[in-house]
């Protein structure tokens, strides 16, 4: 057998490595890709470490920090800019306990008790509805600093019940 045909029955499948790290992400509590799972995939998928790990970096979809259960995603797109997202995040940020956060040096920041995480994203396609917010996946439009807050705090007071 010619090297070819066999690099072409061992090469893994396209798209089996983001599919190996969707499924260990999903599967993990917090919702990250530690070292110990990275390394797990390289394994089982045959790919290199380094392959995997330029992947989990390269899509924002993954994350290499612990998540918190209820993540916060603020659209930092033109539109929303100009219709006040960077004061949704410094007031949201301020709100769980980060009021020395700065976009410029951190891209995201999860609270201790691991119940919320923020992070940007450069634009939700939304530009119309802007500012536009996504909470636990569901996408808010119009959203003001008052409007988040209290969504926060009725989540809050939702997992205290």
């Amino acid at each position: 057998m010619n090297t070819t045909q066999e690099s072409e029955r061992t090469a893994p499948a396209p798209g089996a490595l983001l599919s190996a790290l969707e499924n260990a992400q999903r599967e993990n509590e917090y919702d990250y890709l530690p070292e110990s799972i990275l390394r797990r995939v390289a394994a089982e998928t045959g790919e290199a470490l380094s392959r995997v790990y330029s992947v989990a970096t390269f899509y924002s979809f993954f994350n290499l920090k612990p998540q918190g259960k209820h993540p916060i995603v603020v659209c930092r797109g033109t539109a929303c800019h100009t219709r006040g997202s960077l004061g949704l995040l410094k007031e949201t940020a301020d709100k769980l306990g980060f009021p020395d956060f700065r976009e410029d040096e951190e891209s995201s920041f999860t609270t201790e008790d691991k119940m919320f995480s923020v992070r940007t994203v450069a634009c939700f396609g939304q530009c119309a509805l802007a500012p536009v917010v996504s909470v636990d996946g569901a996408m808010y439009s119009r959203m003001t600093p008052a409007r988040l807050c209290a969504l926060i705090d009725d989540i809050r007071r939702g997992d205290q019940s």
